[in-house]
């Protein structure tokens, strides 16, 4: 189960088909990001596509020596647009592919306007790569503010319905469906997606296998803990500190950066530096920096060096791409790694990161509040960081019989802290507090969780940073391992598919897992996904998200919920709760 990989071989597929010849791929917004998260544009020049361009784009030229491959998602837009295309073709030959199921009325209208016949195939065609491929064991739609208040916002419904969907059909898998019971919008999702599975069931009849795979989803809600982390392996440092957008980094505001560096691009599939390194932590990744610069030095060509031969001046040409290529490579990682440690620096993150994980992962009241009161009197501590400090105790301690929310929220005022950063401390709680959530996302369960964590406090840990497991890690274990509650995760109602699917045992260990997280997954998330899979022998698994998220993004996302409009009546009943106990 490789999403990056499923992706690529619908593009190549299409690549392919069109046969010999000059072409232009003409695509949307979202396809556009969602090919070059797994082709580079001069992997794809090689397959004789010399041109890109948009289906919107009012001024393209006519080019009619020029093929054109259509890679479009089957939206009203993007029909009227084709039609309009096809009524005025700039292209000899039109090949029409669709990101995802496209109804027999859009065909027939797209047919009426092929009055020129431009059009190659008698049939559209359905290639379901309707996802963003992150890496081969995450996907993300790229969905920000997916719900309002509680329940779903009704665009983004259909567009998560879609997007799971066409996973489903890109994997060629036919799940069983479970979903967070105390979630309504994940039971809303888990429906729709069965729906399509029993209306378009012949594109979901695919050979079974003994074991069936399957689909789990869940909310952010459950969680609003992991995102709001610092993080410290290279991907999720990248993300939270500066963020990553279909693989692209903006550096522009870095200090002294020069033009050619000023967006760079981060793609495990042609980088080989960050596909060794992506997983690794930021201490591992100054070493590993430290070596590439060393083996760089040495590929080098010296200045002095005399091409003399024609058999010199080969050599040099041969090598000269491999040490272009090196050279970029060298200057980008540099660069990033750079201005990480800068960061890191000026906002005194290691200290707040320890802070934020005792939050996280320790149940000491009185040292975690000593803590945070002492890093909010702190100057390098930013506004920012202060604010995600006091929500990760919101969280924590929302119940505590000593609870002293309203004394840090003073803090933050003294500090300085805007409102908007204040009022999000309430925001949060409402949206991820203990009302909320059906887990227990910070007490040990039962006697063997409380020994382990007995045990972990005893040992220590190797990483203070990375101390944190996220809430994911233990419900995959315990679906793994065939103990994750019924009556907390059900089961959509098998009888209702179309075939015998609904007489497999439900009680099978499952081996092929999706997991879907609306209200968007995180990088340290998929780190967990990533070493279950290379851990666990014989289970695979897939991580989705409407997004990926960073702690800014993650509270763009709480905000846009509008949950924010009963926050004070929020804060006021946790006051009273607190002062009740």
């Amino acid at each position: 189960m490789n999403v990056v990989f499923a992706v690529k071989q619908y593009i190549s597929k299409m690549i392919e088909d069109s046969g010999p010849g000059m072409k232009v791929l003409l695509m949307d917004k979202e396809t556009t990001g969602i090919v070059s998260m797994v082709y580079t544009q001069s992997e794809i020049l090689q397959k004789e596509v010399y041109l890109f361009e948009r289906i919107d784009s009012q001024n393209r030229e006519i080019m009619k020596h020029l093929k054109a491959i259509c890679f479009l998602r089957p939206t009203k837009e993007n029909v009227d647009y084709l039609i309009q295309e096809l009524r005025r073709p700039k292209y000899s030959i039109y090949f029409i592919y669709f990101s995802n199921v496209i109804s027999k009325s859009d065909v027939k209208s797209l047919a009426e306007a092929d009055e020129q016949e431009v059009v190659a195939e008698v049939q559209v065609k359905e290639f379901y790569g309707d996802y963003i491929a992150v890496n081969p064991h995450l996907f993300s739609l790229n969905i920000l503010g997916c719900c309002q208040g509680r329940n779903w916002d009704p665009v983004q419904l259909s567009r998560a319905t879609q997007g799971l969907t066409a996973l489903l059909l890109s994997l060629k898998k036919c799940p069983m469906i479970r979903y967070q019971l105390s979630s309504e919008t994940a039971k809303r999702l888990a429906e729709c997606v069965k729906q399509v599975i029993t209306k378009e069931y012949e594109l979901f009849e695919f050979r079974r296998t003994e074991v069936p795979p399957l689909l789990l989803i869940l909310d952010r809600c459950d969680d609003a803990i992991t995102p709001l982390l610092n993080q410290w392996t290279y991907q999720a440092m990248v993300h939270e500190l500066l963020g990553i957008n279909n693989n692209r980094i903006d550096l522009s505001r870095v200090p002294g950066i020069s033009k050619d560096l000023r967006e760079v691009v981060l793609s495990a599939e042609n980088d080989e530096f960050y596909a060794n390194n992506m997983y690794l932590n930021f201490a591992e990744i100054g070493s590993n920096i430290k070596n590439l610069m060393e083996d760089f030095q040495k590929k080098k060509p010296k200045e002095q060096q005399k091409l003399e031969s024609i058999a010199d001046m080969k050599a040099f040409v041969e090598n000269y791409p491999q040490f272009k290529k090196m050279s970029g490579t060298v200057s980008k990682h540099v660069t990033v790694v750079g201005e990480l440690s800068r960061l890191v620096s000026e906002r005194n993150l290691l200290e707040v990161s320890e802070v934020e994980q005792e939050l996280a992962c320790q149940n000491d009241h009185s040292s975690a509040l000593q803590n945070v009161k002492r890093l909010l009197q702190n100057p390098k501590v930013t506004e920012f960081d202060a604010a995600r400090l006091v929500m990760l105790y919101a969280l924590h301690y929302e119940r505590h019989s000593s609870n002293s929310l309203p004394g840090l929220m003073m803090d933050l005022r003294n500090k300085g802290v805007s409102e908007k950063y204040r009022k999000l401390v309430s925001t949060v709680v409402e949206y991820g507090g203990k009302r909320v959530r059906g887990s227990d996302l910070f007490s040990p369960k039962d006697a063997v969780a409380i020994t382990k964590q007995f045990l972990k406090g005893l040992k220590g840990v190797e990483n203070v940073y990375t101390q944190h497991q996220p809430f994911l890690y233990e419900t995959l274990d315990h679906l793994i391992k065939g103990k994750l509650k019924e009556n907390l995760y059900p089961y959509l109602g098998p009888s209702t598919l179309r075939d015998s699917r609904c007489s497999y045992d439900l009680y099978y260990l499952p081996q092929d897992i999706i997991v879907f997280i609306i209200g968007g997954a995180t990088y340290e998330e998929a780190l967990t996904v990533y070493n279950l899979n290379r851990t666990t022998p014989g289970v695979r698994i897939v991580l989705g998200g409407t997004t990926v998220h960073n702690t800014k993004s993650f509270l763009e996302e709480v905000l846009a919920s509008g949950l924010h409009s009963r926050s004070k009546e929020s804060s006021q009943v946790t006051s009273r709760l607190a002062s009740r106990r």
